[in-house]
């Protein structure tokens, strides 16, 4: 059995507008182990949801995958490239929500709100088993409980509006799983809800994966989230990754200025009193995408006629079980041990 069960290679998505095509993912390489966590990370705009729905074939027209793979290795039967399925074929249809669930972002738009969530949640097995109503229900009624919603036998008679924003995050976070994935893609999971319910959510999903043993993809922009529940990180930037690598070595030491400057901005008791970093600028639109490194007019490591010229760098393996993909992280590395000032 493959260790790895998503590989996605070089994928390209584009969306074509009046002003030409926009690559709002751009040579993306990543690896989704077996039984583990990785999450992307990078600001709103850095190409991760495209990367996500991509997996699942639900990027929407004028959007379309224009080049790359996206390799799903089954526990059970013939490996399959979901870049290369046509749209309406049956395999993916089974693959949707049978063999990879998915986590949205907003639960208000991913429940239907004149349909119960016993109704959707039997809809959703009933398409991928053959089995009959009760034997649904049933399975429904397990799944709820095991997402924390009390009494679930009554809740499961609701309405998506009779319930919190927690509970309907819970009931799509059941829907995703009440089919026993392999793989489990959660959008920003925890976006709407506050602060408590984030990290019920949060413990929630890494107590799922750990009992089902289910593979996890975690889209965020907080690094908060990933330092609590990811085993591996890809940062993006700009539809390219920029770096990537454990958990535990890309927190504690980050090569990319960019992951760098995230890390920074983090809040901490360090912090108390004091105004927090932040990056300088705003991620770049997709039609004016600047040469070279496309951090290169934010990084305060950035050096003229080095980094703002030529193609965007690519990743290097640093040696350390990370690849980064920046022309000085060597130098910013050695900067920033010495503690060396920078522009």
């Amino acid at each position: 059995m493959n260790d790895n069960v998503l590989e996605i290679r070089n994928l390209q998505v584009v969306f074509s507008t009046e002003e030409g095509e926009l690559r709002a993912v751009d040579g993306v390489n990543l690896d989704i182990r077996r039984g583990r966590i990785t999450a992307i990370v990078g600001e709103s705009g850095c190409g991760k949801s495209v990367t996500s729905f991509s997996i699942l074939r639900l990027i929407q027209s004028p959007g379309r995958i224009a080049g790359g793979s996206i390799l799903y290795h089954p526990r059970n039967g013939e490996s399959v490239d979901l870049a290369s399925l046509p749209e309406d074929a049956d395999r993916l249809y089974d693959i949707r929500g049978g063999q990879i669930g998915m986590i949205f972002q907003e639960p208000m738009t991913a429940l239907s709100p004149v349909h119960t969530v016993g109704n959707q949640l039997c809809e959703a097995i009933r398409l991928h088993h053959n089995i009959d109503r009760d034997a649904a229900r049933s399975r429904a009624i397990d799944m709820l409980g095991r997402v924390g919603i009390p009494s679930p036998e009554k809740r499961i008679d609701q309405y998506p509006f009779e319930m919190s924003g927690g509970m309907r995050q819970r009931v799509v976070i059941a829907m995703a799983l009440v089919c026993h994935p392999d793989v489990l893609i959660a959008d920003e999971p925890t976006t709407a809800l506050d602060v408590t319910i984030q990290a019920q959510i949060m413990r929630l999903i890494k107590d799922l994966q750990s009992d089902l043993g289910t593979s996890t993809l975690i889209i965020t922009h907080d690094l908060g989230v990933v330092g609590q529940l990811a085993d591996e990180v890809a940062v993006m930037y700009l539809g390219r990754v920029v770096e990537q690598g454990s958990v535990r070595d890309v927190m504690k030491r980050p090569r990319h200025p960019y992951t760098i400057g995230l890390l920074k901005s983090l809040p901490s008791l360090t912090t108390a009193g004091r105004r927090l970093p932040s990056i300088e600028g705003t991620v770049p639109s997709l039609n004016a995408i600047p040469p070279g490194c496309p951090f290169h007019p934010r990084c305060p490591f950035a050096r003229p006629g080095l980094c703002d010229v030529g193609s965007p760098p690519e990743p290097e393996e640093t040696g350390e079980g990370q690849s980064v993909a920046c022309l000085r992280w060597k130098d910013v590395a050695k900067e920033i041990a010495e503690g060396v000032g920078h522009r």
